[in-house]
């Protein structure tokens, strides 16, 4: 397994081995693109992260649908990486045909589990999300200059004893500074209020899988993300070979703040598919 610390320092000397595209994104309004042509449309289904609920994908779910395409968000239940990653393959498993698999965050580490072992799956599309090798853990890959490295946990989160050993809720002060930097304030308010809990299983599982190893992936890197940053992930897309758009500022709810930016990624992805 390579060492992800090594990759995390080459990452910045590697650009040329990815596909990059800085997102300066003077693109059209999300939706404005044609109904898909002739041809294989695949269903994009969306995996949310922690701290978040399938609404995240709201922007880009009424996009793509505005497109033609089926896409489905469901509902992660952050609970185990196995046991998670086990119930969203068992819902791939219930769709006919070509799949695009989006996940955002944590849900990068379940769709990189998920999809393993199925040839439905074409593509995947990696949101501010961590992907992990086979043995690393959804927690180690946020990288250290995250505010979840930087800062003590006591400040961090709220937690609660559950039957799965601890469940965690962002603290106010945290989501509003750092996990939604990028939204109004009353948005991120909203967010944190409704936000649902993550157990530490979820972040501390390790990955069974590694299905980037054998599908064609897609990453979309927000700059300004303070939870899993962007020379995290860009080392991840380096191991994984991925088209890389770096989108400058955002946070790391870009999916909410800019879902145009986020689908046109998608949009890639799909394209590939037919």
């Amino acid at each position: 397994m390579p060492d992800f610390t090594d990759l995390l320092r080459r990452a910045g000397a590697l650009a040329g081995v990815i596909v990059l595209t800085v997102a300066l994104f003077t693109i059209s309004p999300a939706g404005a693109r044609a109904n898909p042509p002739d041809g294989v449309k695949p269903t994009v289904v969306l995996v949310h992260g922690a701290w978040a609920d399938a609404s995240s994908w709201d922007g880009e779910v009424a996009a793509l649908q505005r497109q033609g395409y089926d896409v489905r968000a469901i509902a992660n239940p952050l609970q185990d990486l196995t046991t998670d990653s086990e119930y969203v393959a068992n819902f791939l498993r219930s769709l006919s045909g070509p799949i695009v698999l989006v996940g955002h965050s944590y849900g990068g580490s379940v769709i990189t589990n998920a999809a393993a072992g199925n040839g439905e799956v074409k593509a995947l599309v990696y949101v501010d999300a961590a992907a992990p090798a086979v043995g690393e853990t959804n927690g180690s890959l946020s990288g250290s200059d995250s505010v979840l490295k930087q800062k003590p946990e006591g400040e961090l989160f709220e937690r609660l004893s559950s039957a799965q050993g601890e469940d965690l809720y962002l603290k106010k002060d945290i989501f509003l500074r750092y996990f939604g930097s990028d939204l109004p304030i009353e948005e991120a308010t909203r967010l944190w209020a409704t936000q649902r809990a993550a157990s530490t299983r979820a972040f501390e599982t390790p990955s069974r899988f590694a299905a980037w190893e054998a599908i064609p992936s897609w990453y979309f890197i927000s700059s300004g993300d303070q939870i899993i940053t962007a020379a995290s992930e860009k080392a991840m897309a380096q191991r994984a070979h991925s088209h890389v758009t770096v989108f400058d500022g955002g946070s790391h709810l870009t999916l909410i703040s800019h879902p145009d930016a986020v689908t046109a990624v998608i949009d890639q992805a799909i394209d590939s598919v037919r």
